[in-house]
């Protein structure tokens, strides 16, 4: 918690707590301060023994999560460069209706077939669950 605070931060902050309080009072706030460290440090574990309690084994799986992999830019990451070759692609018209002949031929189409060239022809990727 304090890494970055050295030996002589922690004494300027000191002295500078004994010149603002004065030696009267300074000893009763540490002592209530320290009373206020306890208390939290109790609620902290009592409110861990309640999820131990309550998810049983689940809170011990819970521990060794790796939360990082829910960054949104590693897990975009991971869905862009998946191993799957094939990417599901709905054809349509533009105003979201697929026709029999689209609907029939609607089916996946491979990443090296998406960068070529389109034929005019047929209608571009229409998603309608997208808009």
């Amino acid at each position: 918690m304090f890494d970055s605070i050295g030996w002589g931060e922690i004494v300027v902050l000191a002295l500078a707590a004994l010149f603002i309080f004065g030696p009267d009072r300074l000893p009763s706030l540490a002592k209530d301060a320290a009373a206020g460290i306890k208390k939290v440090r109790e609620a902290i574990t009592g409110v861990r023994g309640q999820l131990h309690d309550s998810l049983g084994d689940d809170f011990d799986h819970l521990r060794d999560i790796d939360l990082r992999q829910y960054h949104p830019k590693t897990f975009i990451r991971q869905q862009l460069l998946a191993d799957d070759d094939d990417v599901p692609v709905r054809r349509g018209s533009a105003t979201g209706t697929a026709g029999a002949a689209a609907a029939a031929t609607a089916g996946r189409v491979r990443p090296s077939q998406m960068s070529r060239g389109r034929d005019s022809a047929t209608p571009p990727p229409f998603d309608a669950d997208a808009t």
